[in-house]
């Protein structure tokens, strides 16, 4: 009899249910449904922000969970994962307080300011490790303190642990995703209650921190009812790039891009390093699975090249894009990392605002993929710099590993062999860390051993 494991696994721009089976020692993976996704604007007294649908998200979990039951193939467990720091405030009835705002949101930007008058950036990052950015959690959180929104709140779920609740009725928060609030310390792995009681954070809102592998609870009668049968949550490491990693079939300490909407490039490591030096470089150190660290920094990533296509009415497919850059080769470039690409009113125009002219379509994808592989360049240079390790392979993995002229342009710039694939590795990973809760595998480097014989995995 074959066990199915069902990852639903939901980025900023998509999601998809994947169903995962073992046999012969292969991971056969099956798609059986998959939505769109992205945030929405609402405007209220405070103006205009933008946030998550969760309840439309729910719905689309129960959509899969449905085509799963109608394909015959019950899973034995599922598990949700998603981006990182966004989550739910709950009141004492267990509802939503005020929605789910998303990260490109710029609330925090006076909360930011007034956290650091209590904790300094500095002492934050030799507690947590976690990089600096403007919408980690511990700094939308105070934008909460400061709008009122905090008063009632019962319980701080991160999105996907809402997403377990609703489907349980059972609360647990996972270990990997809860590292990216820049709130659990790097030493303990637990919440660092100073952090928390210097901001006026109630300590009660958030609970033991569980990890992958852990099982929630049995799918509610109301869940059951509706989807057709019962199964039960186990967690996956459920933040998308802690799942991402443990599917990249790595030996030893090979440096990895998990390629998406955000591009992720790092290293496995036993322990976080929370120096002044790593500070300065910029790079985070975000749980993973045995007590590991992923040492690595956030890069913009593809939601560049995404808007843009938005923008051209979809009317071009990625593929289509990268080809159109390799045959419009240009010299202008852009950092990639700059605020003023996170959340703009039209990537397009503050693309070639950057660039001090208007491009063309091909021009435009080509400056988006030649100035993301010089920043993976420059970060893999600052990487080897940090852990003084000198490295000849990187592994790109998630969806952004199918840009070949992409990943041309990263080999080029690094000088590295490039190792690319799978193109689902978040799902994977999802479906390993739910395979070994049931003891179906053992380790992860046996789960990366069967990615590593299950899917096509290109070099170059």
């Amino acid at each position: 009899m074959k066990n199915y494991y069902l990852a639903i696994d939901i980025g900023a721009s998509s999601g998809r249910h994947i169903l995962g089976h073992l046999e012969g020692g292969r991971l056969i993976a099956e798609e059986i449904y998959r939505f769109s996704n992205g945030p929405e604007t609402r405007t209220d007294a405070s103006g205009r922000h933008l946030v998550w649908n969760a309840d439309r998200l729910f719905g689309e979990i129960l959509a899969g969970l449905k085509k799963a039951g109608e394909a015959g193939k019950i899973p034995l467990s599922v598990g949700v994962d998603t981006w990182g720091v966004d989550y739910v405030l709950l009141d004492k009835d267990d509802l939503p307080i005020g929605g789910v705002y998303c990260y490109r949101d710029g609330r925090t930007k006076d909360a930011i300011p007034a956290v650091h008058e209590r904790l300094s950036y500095a002492e934050l990052y030799s507690r947590t490790g976690i990089q600096h950015q403007p919408f980690n959690t511990v700094y939308q959180l105070f934008d909460d303190v400061q709008s009122g929104r905090m008063r009632g709140a019962k319980s701080f779920l991160m999105l996907p642990d809402y997403f377990h609740f609703r489907l349980t009725g059972k609360k647990r928060r996972e270990y990997t995703d809860a590292t990216t609030t820049g709130m659990v310390n790097a030493r303990t792995h637990v919440w660092d209650e100073d952090i928390l009681d210097a901001l006026g954070y109630d300590r009660s809102l958030f609970g033991e921190l569980s990890q992958p592998g852990t099982e929630t609870g049995a799918f509610s009668e109301e869940v059951a009812s509706a989807v057709g049968y019962r199964s039960k949550v186990v967690l996956p490491a459920t933040h998308d790039t802690a799942s991402a990693v443990l599917a990249a079939p790595l030996r030893g300490r090979t440096p990895y891009i998990s390629s998406g909407t955000w591009s992720l490039l790092g290293v496995e490591r036993g322990s976080a390093d929370t120096s002044e030096k790593a500070r300065l470089l910029d790079y985070s150190n975000e749980g993973s699975v045995d007590g590991n660290f992923r040492l690595q920094k956030n890069i913009m990533g593809l939601w560049m090249i995404q808007q843009v296509r938005h923008e051209l009415g979809d009317k071009y497919g990625f593929a289509e894009l990268a080809e159109m850059a390799r045959q419009n080769g240009i010299a202008d470039a852009v950092d990639v990392n700059d605020q003023r690409f996170l959340a703009p009113e039209s990537m397009t125009d503050e693309i070639d605002k950057a660039v001090g002219r208007r491009l063309s379509v091909g021009e435009r994808a080509y400056c988006i993929f030649n100035s993301l592989a010089k920043s993976y360049a420059e970060s893999l240079s600052a990487l080897e710099a940090l852990t003084g390790e000198r490295y000849d392979t990187l592994n790109i993995i998630g969806g952004g590993s199918k840009n070949e002229f992409l990943n041309e342009l990263t080999a080029k710039y690094t000088g590295k062999k490039i190792v690319a694939g799978p193109a689902e590795g978040t799902a994977l990973g999802n479906i390993l860390m739910q395979m070994a809760g049931a003891g179906e595998i053992c380790s992860v480097a046996e789960g990366r051993e069967i990615i590593r014989n299950s899917f096509d995995i290109r070099e170059l």
